[in-house]
């Protein structure tokens, strides 16, 4: 069946893509949410077939299901082939299930757009490359769609073509995603001249069984060395640039600029993920370098302070949300630098939830808003949007790591596992952990008061719509809607249809009740999450011990991997639970002490401004490369040296072709004499020749 997870929505794609226009739009909402729904299908079945599928000699449940062998050189080989186990099986789950949801939405919130068709033609494609990349059992396939989900993001913030912003902010998330793929691209590189194979699972090549470099990378004579260290940072690299981190996390805000079930899309269930996926997939390379770890907590911690402090000066409402999913992605990251990807993957899920509730629910009100995006211009919507209030209020809660929702319960597993983490080292004599710890909680602190903050002026307090509130440079500050042009609000806000509000009260329950799937010992569960993804989860060594590193030994290597529940106190747990759940409740007073009384706050600028970023990077990154392309390679190179060259050929033969041109005359006497004296230049020569 896994063929036919991919296969169902591409056909979609192919149907809609050709025939969409003649279609109508009941035909082509018909079979893009159709196409998505028998993979949907397919995809919860073949997880029951994984749940009873036996354990292999590692302990691991798997099913592979081989095409054909696409690449095969030498030693070299690429299979077209899917791999199903915890990890994957898992993605498919959300990857469908929430996506089904987004696509069935997005039925309502685009019609009569002119470019329906063409939109479910680029959002079935862009499940095909999902899911192709989640299923991949080798990193060249996982890296076809890993490029796939960057050209149909590309495709979709761009989907109003005659808007210049949405055509900028597709191109810079193309070029920025390019930076983080080369990284990727070096990485595969590196694992298949070290390992032989860049397989997910062991092969018979050129008649011989190679392991998967996964099985490799985690035997305990392999060291720790450069070589490794290189592959998880490259990796790293290219997992920064997809999942929008600290450098590379300067494109997700601006996609804000395609439409919302797109923003959904890319955000909660498909594109932002893959970079997690690709670290947690690979995470037996990770562990092996506490270097890589380092890295990649710290900068995990870094990109989720920072966003959360930009998000609360935010007044578009979609941007809010994107600068929120860019500190949840730093949370996730944070997990994985500490060893427990297990949390990052469950986070991940829970995200995908509440975050896709959050963004449709912000469509909602968009659309119900008559297209208005400023949330100064909102205010009272409660009474008008009922159900988008309703499910947006569980939304926040979640996010908010309200007690029992699921993010409490994944968002607090992250912050037990970076609190009670031995794979860290200290810093200045104190555990770096603690000081990651502390970095996460303020975080979850500012989450907590910038979503209220969005709801506050969203939802309650005095009616705004219709009046304009001026920006910083004395005029209005419209936004812009989904079908690219200005957003002005007129008349009163009013709910959206059944086909918009279903997929919302879905999404609530799941983010209502998804976190019970996690519930860790301490608080009475069993954490079926975790133990499900074991298997096929690398465990970080404690510090110092990873193998090879120093003058590691074997026995040093074989130390057992770190496992926090195994070696704490429950009550330490349970007290720091007990101040997380604070701090969001804490964070929710603040917003409201804060903005209950005055939504329009005027915020820092430097936050409004987003710390002047883009214009760091224009000025830094852009403006000379600009300036060395305009002024060096075309002034100099292209026109000097290239044209120059070129030119200066032509301008050579065509004078030759001057001087050779006075030797046609049109006389044939003139001709007959150049043949006589050629003649007895022939004869004279070998006459020469047959004297000496």
């Amino acid at each position: 069946m896994l063929k036919w997870i991919t296969l169902a929505p591409l056909i979609g794609a192919i149907i809609n893509g050709l025939f969409g226009k003649r279609l109508g739009e009941k035909a082509v909402g018909a079979i893009a949410c159709g196409s998505v729904a028998v993979s949907a299908v397919l995809a919860f079945l073949s997880f029951n077939q994984l749940i009873h599928a036996p354990k292999d000699a590692n302990d691991v449940r798997r099913i592979t299901e081989h095409f054909f062998t696409w690449i095969s050189v030498g030693n070299f080989q690429a299979d077209f082939a899917y791999l199903l186990d915890p990890l994957s099986g898992i993605y498919i789950l959300f990857i469908t299930g929430v996506g089904l949801l987004i696509h069935i939405y997005a039925v309502g919130y685009m019609h009569g757009d002119p470019g329906f068709y063409r939109f479910f033609a680029y959002l079935n494609l862009f499940m095909f490359m999902m899911l192709t990349l989640v299923l991949g059992d080798n990193l060249l396939l996982l890296f076809v769609g890993w490029e796939g989900v960057g050209l149909c993001s590309y495709l979709l913030i761009g989907f109003f073509t005659k808007w210049d912003v949405a055509g900028d902010a597709s191109k810079k998330a193309f070029i920025v995603n390019r930076i983080g793929d080369f990284g990727f691209m070096i990485a595969t590189f590196l694992v298949f001249t070290t390992f032989g194979t860049i397989s997910f699972v062991t092969k018979n090549i050129g008649g011989q069984e190679v392991a998967s470099f996964l099985t490799q990378v985690s035997a305990p004579t392999i060291a720790v060395g450069g070589v490794l260290t290189a592959i998880a940072l490259l990796l790293f690299v290219g997992a920064t640039g997809k999942s929008a981190q600290i450098p590379l996390f300067v494109w997700l805000p601006d996609a804000m600029a395609g439409p919302t079930p797109v923003s959904a899309l890319i955000h909660a269930a498909t594109m932002v993920t893959a970079g997690v996926y690709l670290t947690a997939r690979c995470s037996a390379v990770v562990v092996k370098s506490p270097t890589a770890m380092v890295v990649i907590a710290c900068i995990g911690a870094a990109t989720a302070i920072f966003a959360a402090t930009i998000g609360l000066a935010q007044n578009d409402i979609k941007k809010v949300l994107a600068y929120s999913t860019v500190s949840q992605l730093g949370y996730m990251f944070l997990a994985c630098g500490v060893g427990a990807f297990a949390a990052g993957i469950f986070h991940v899920m829970t995200h995908a939830f509440f975050k896709a509730l959050l963004f449709l629910g912000a469509g909602s009100v968009i659309h119900g808003a008559h297209d208005e995006q400023d949330m100064r211009n909102m205010g009272g919507f409660r009474k008008y949007m009922p159900f988008t209030f309703g499910t947006m209020f569980v939304g926040w809660l979640a996010i908010s790591g309200f007690p029992l929702l699921s993010g409490f319960f994944s968002k607090d597993e992250i912050l037990w596992k970076t609190w009670s983490t031995e794979a860290l080292p200290t810093v200045a004599g104190f555990p770096l952990s603690k000081i990651l710890w502390g970095i996460a909680a303020l975080t979850a602190l500012l989450t907590a008061i910038y979503m209220t903050r969005m709801m506050v002026m969203t939802f309650w307090g005095e009616e705004r719509f219709g009046k304009s509130h001026g920006d910083d440079h004395g005029h209005a500050s419209h936004g812009h809607d989904d079908h690219g042009h200005g957003g002005h609000g007129h008349g009163k806000p009013h709910e959206s249809g059944w086909l918009m509000v279903a997929p919302l009260v879905i999404l609530a329950v799941l983010s209502a009740v998804g976190g019970f799937v996690g519930v860790p010992a301490a608080m009475g569960g069993s954490n079926h999450f975790e133990h499900f993804l074991e298997p096929v989860i690398a465990h970080a060594q404690p510090h110092g011990a990873a193998a090879g590193h120093g003058a590691a030994t074997a026995e040093q290597a074989a130390v057992p991997a770190v496992k926090a529940e195994e070696h704490h106190d429950t009550s330490t747990e349970l007290a720091l639970a007990g101040f997380s759940i604070l701090l969001g409740l804490i964070g929710i007073a603040v917003g409201f002490a804060v903005f209950g009384k005055n939504p329009l706050k005027k915020m820092p600028k430097i936050l409004e401004d987003k710390y002047k970023v883009d214009e760091l990077y224009d000025e830094v990154v852009v403006t000379p490369i600009e300036t060395l392309s305009r002024e060096g390679l075309w002034k100099v190179i292209d026109v000097k040296i290239i044209d120059g060259a070129v030119n200066g050929t032509a301008r050579l033969f065509g004078s030759l072709s001057g001087i050779l041109r006075y030797t046609q005359t049109g006389f044939a006497r003139n001709y007959a004499a150049v043949i006589l004296v050629g003649a007895i230049v022939v004869i004279g020569y070998f006459g020469y020749i047959a004297l000496r």
